[in-house]
């Protein structure tokens, strides 16, 4: 469909085609010396001691949960209210979710009382999720995981170029876990970054990402050893060079484009409080600086969500929803802990629809978006 205003929009210039071009160029195609330089590049940005260049988020997720020790008997407390990747990547452990609620209908991240009552003597880690680009409750968090002697995996798919207290999220917990999925404010179509500061973590992310071996193409290409030992059960979540490659030139405009990002939040903010007061906006008042990543609004209560959407539609503006929560999908809903503790999940997730965002959106689609909102609602 040719939408007037699109949910999101990706846009490459010619540092990006030029940087990929170098890669076809060279000959090498693999993970090599492009995703080094990448890889330092999203360390020195998060302040990371570590970062790993991996095909996604979801597997970097995977790892995480793997390198923690995470396995069958095992729970790991998660938010609802998030793509089910989340949750998915404990799933692949053998272990458990057990869903936890949000915090309120102004902060769509996880709920700390909701994590307390989510702990049983079976949680082993918590897995908090940085909804839209905003700041979990890091420091009440992590003081309650560390009572508690359970690592926090950060979920930080949202979140490049999100700070809290000028630390960058995902360098919270144990390990925080990137996407650059080709709506995100990174994209490099496909792709992902695992980040650290424990250097024993690091080890076992290296031969997790790579089958477990101790050397890879790249080293045996560079004269750096001629052979391999495989001394863990790993996988190929390996990233390739001309993903790295789009990667390193969207970081460089990362800090610019997540600035416009927040200009046009609050634009949203000023237009929908004089326009539609109806709408409610999430994290109007949300500590740390976000990266933006998406525009979530809750529609009044009684309002039909399906009738706005297609009257959006119909107006050609995109809109989205994040997100179904994870514990009402048919694969989970059998069996999904937790789910009857998780109130404001079901009521803000029944209500919520995202706007577009992006930072080539101009002031004046977006002043669009927000006349064709006010007119579907009154429709």
């Amino acid at each position: 469909m040719n939408w007037i205003v699109p949910l999101s929009d990706v846009k490459f210039g010619s540092e990006e085609i030029n940087a990929v071009t170098a890669v076809l160029e060279s000959g090498w195609l693999t993970m090599g010396e492009v995703t080094a330089e990448f890889e330092k590049e999203f360390a020195a940005y998060t302040g990371a001691k570590h970062a790993l260049a991996v095909s996604n988020a979801t597997v970097a997720l995977h790892m995480a949960c793997l390198a923690l020790g995470i396995g069958a008997g095992d729970e790991v407390i998660v938010p609802s209210l998030t793509f089910v990747a989340t949750a998915n990547a404990v799933r692949y452990t053998g272990a458990t979710p057990v869903f936890a609620d949000i915090t309120s209908e102004t902060d769509l991240t996880i709920s700390l009382a909701s994590i307390e009552r989510a702990l049983s003597p079976r949680t082993k880690a918590l897995m908090v999720m940085h909804y839209g680009g905003y700041a979990c409750a890091m420091p009440a968090i992590l003081s309650w995981a560390d009572a508690h002697h359970l690592p926090v995996i950060e979920d930080a798919a949202h979140a490049a170029g999100s700070f809290l207290d000028g630390k960058h999220l995902g360098t919270f917990g144990k390990a925080g876990c990137f996407s650059f999925f080709s709506n995100k404010n990174l994209s490099t179509g496909e792709g992902g970054m695992l980040v650290t500061d424990d250097d024993a973590l690091a080890e076992q992310f290296h031969l997790l990402r790579s089958h477990g071996m101790t050397s890879l193409t790249w080293d045996r290409h560079q004269g750096h050893a001629w052979s391999y030992d495989v001394v863990a059960t790993g996988y190929n979540y390996r990233i390739d060079e001309i993903r790295s490659a789009l990667g390193r030139e969207q970081l460089r405009k990362l800090p610019a484009n997540n600035a416009r990002r927040r200009e046009l939040t609050a634009l949203y903010r000023d237009l929908l409080a004089e326009l539609c007061p109806q709408i409610s906006v999430p994290f109007s008042t949300h500590p740390g600086v976000s990266a933006g990543h998406i525009m979530p609004v809750l529609l009044p209560r009684g309002a039909d969500r399906l009738r706005f959407m297609e009257g959006m539609k119909a107006r050609g503006i995109q809109t989205s929803i994040h997100y179904p929560p994870v514990h009402t999908f048919t694969s989970f809903r059998d069996d999904a802990i937790g789910a009857d503790r998780l109130p404001l999940t079901d009521e803000v997730a029944a209500r919520e629809v995202t706007l577009p965002l992006y930072p080539t959106l101009t002031d004046a689609h977006l002043r669009l978006v927000v006349e064709a909102a006010r007119d579907a609602l009154q429709a």
